[in-house]
């Protein structure tokens, strides 16, 4: 239905690149099937308004059903937070008639993410000083619902835009907050992707004099998986990251 207009086999600052030259001159990144909408015939179609570098954006949605016989209902999701999360989970259910099983899938992500929240507590007493990159060149301070998921482990990131869109720092602002530990789960690549990205950073000399990576404590993780998509995985990937954080400082962390 939906396909990138960027290179696949892109770097980090490449895809930077080319998404601030697609802004610029108003051009779309991603390639909608109008003919494939029109041979659907949905009476629903379920887009978002948060991102137009994350996915296919709303104009571009709203431009396409302009030319669908009948009417169908377009709606946009939206949400900044982890309880804006749940609520579009049960926003969904409602819209296709199943709130009850909705209901049941946002009541038990939210138990998950109690449970993980006194799993942290008690495996990792000592919090690292933590920054958390969505995306390596140029560094990306999160935003939106990380800051939550950070929350349930008791860190924050360093550098965060809580309920807001992430957006990019100077390394020096990176330097300024000397985390502990770095984890990098770039927005819409897979762990191979970001195991690249974060390959490709060897050779910038701001990133090699960080702390955190004189000492190793750098963690990499599948964000398009289990971070940059507002859904039921979230808390899986913050478990994971509890995992990662744990096996590097063995729940303790000090200043070297």
């Amino acid at each position: 239905m939906t396909s990138s207009a960027l290179p696949a086999s892109a770097s980090a600052a490449d895809i930077d690149r080319h998404v601030r030259r697609g802004v610029h001159e108003g051009s779309s990144i991603y390639h909608l099937d109008d003919a494939l909408v029109e041979r659907l015939e949905p009476d629903l179609i379920v887009t978002q308004e948060l991102c137009e570098v994350c996915a296919v954006s709303y104009d571009r949605v709203t431009s396409a059903v302009r030319r669908l016989r009948g009417d169908p209902r377009v709606v946009a999701l939206e949400p900044n937070s982890f309880d804006d999360v749940l609520g579009t989970i049960r926003t969904l259910g409602s819209l296709v008639g199943r709130s009850s099983e909705a209901e049941r899938v946002a009541e038990d992500l939210a138990r998950s993410a109690e449970r993980l929240r006194t799993r942290a507590r008690r495996e990792l007493p000592d919090p690292p000083n933590l920054l958390f990159l969505e995306w390596s060149d140029p560094p990306f301070a999160p935003g939106h619902w990380t800051p939550d998921l950070l929350d349930l482990l008791g860190v924050r990131s360093t550098i965060e835009f809580r309920h807001a869109p992430a957006r990019a720092v100077t390394w020096e602002e990176v330097a300024a907050g000397d985390p502990d530990c770095i984890v990098l789960a770039p927005c819409g690549f897979d762990l191979a992707a970001a195991r690249r990205s974060l390959a490709d950073l060897q050779s910038n000399a701001a990133w090699c004099e960080l702390r955190a990576v004189r000492n190793g404590r750098t963690i990499v993780l599948d964000g398009n998986a289990y971070f940059n998509r507002p859904g039921v995985r979230l808390v899986e990937g913050t478990e994971k990251l509890l995992e990662e954080l744990t096996r590097l400082g063995d729940g303790r962390y000090r200043r070297a």
